[in-house]
């Protein structure tokens, strides 16, 4: 991604905090991001896999169960 200015990396900047903490599951929070409402029972993600296609460029999901 090219940056072009200040402004430019202040509203990406934004951008990904958002992301990460609201919306990206996070490994020592049990896959469950920052945000998410405790009393909401999340999708059980360990019967999913990922499979990367044209050297990760795209991602296809899997249920394993």
């Amino acid at each position: 991604m090219l940056i072009y200015n200040e402004q430019h990396a202040r509203r990406v900047l934004a951008e990904y905090a958002e992301h990460y903490n609201s919306g990206r599951p996070h490994r020592a929070l049990h896959l469950r991001a920052p945000a998410d409402d405790p009393d909401v029972i999340p999708f059980p993600a360990q019967h999913i896999q990922r499979h990367d296609v044209l050297s990760g460029l795209i991602h296809e999901y899997r249920d394993t169960a």
